[in-house]
């Protein structure tokens, strides 16, 4: 059971042992928490925006939502038995942090935040039929290479802010260029495909009646890749429309 989503670890589900009777994990106690989440995310997203919108500053929004959604993640993804206090809590963060980075794009680029909105809705739904549908299956090379995948773009990433503090840029990575923009779409389609593993992973967890609150730890760590997914769309059409 592997999945490239840094907080669905191989091991996560194992470590936590079994429930019993009703106490036991499902796929539709996780879509639930899912739902509950995404709903928590939109309304921290909503007072950002709005703030942004109405001349405030949107630092604080920014910063204090990714550094506290960070933590967060740290803490949940460490000691999942924390999911079902701090997971929507975390959503609430990160909620705020999307909210403001989406109004800043959208001060630049009108309606592409709600372009890129439904094309993560697209995307997401598009790959949970093809997984129900057995059209793509979640083989361990498969895993493997989206893993493998996952954590070089990770590796790249934090290399690139390390090198950002002394004033060095990585090529291509952050351009609108030809090359800058084929890789976006690289990263994007690798983190569409994390999705299939998310949704597979969970699905192995509630075979093996992980306990109730592994529901609230599948779910965020479901969202986790579409948060992912949502900003490296967001970033390919900044890219896209920075040509035009």
């Amino acid at each position: 059971m592997r999945s490239g989503n840094p907080t669905l670890n191989d091991k996560a589900f194992e470590r936590q042992g079994h429930g019993y009777g009703r106490d036991t994990m499902t796929i539709d106690g996780t879509v639930n928490k899912a739902f509950i989440m995404l709903v928590l995310l939109m309304a921290g997203a909503f007072v950002a925006w709005n703030n942004y919108f109405a001349g405030g500053d949107i630092i604080p929004f920014a910063a204090g939502g990714a550094i506290l959604g960070f933590v967060l993640a740290l803490i949940i993804s460490f000691t999942p038995k924390t999911a079902p206090y701090l997971a929507p809590v975390y959503a609430i963060a990160e909620g705020v942090f999307l909210g403001a980075i989406s109004a800043r794009y959208e001060s630049y680029y009108d309606g592409i935040t709600l372009q890129a909105a439904l094309l993560t809705m697209g995307i997401f739904i598009a790959l949970l039929l093809a997984y129900k549908t057995r059209l793509i299956k979640a083989t361990e090379n498969f895993k493997l290479g989206i893993f493998a995948a996952t954590a070089g773009i990770m590796l790249v990433y934090v290399l690139s802010w390390v090198l950002g503090m002394f004033g060095v840029t990585v090529p291509y990575l952050h351009e609108s260029t030809p090359i800058g923009i084929g890789i976006s779409v690289f990263i994007v389609i690798i983190a569409a495909l994390n999705l299939v593993l998310d949704f597979d992973f969970i699905e192995n967890g509630a075979q093996q009646g992980a306990p109730k609150y592994m529901e609230w730890y599948g779910a965020f760590g479901l969202l986790v890749t579409l948060v992912w997914l949502y900003l490296e769309i967001v970033r390919l059409l900044a890219k896209i429309r920075s040509r035009d």
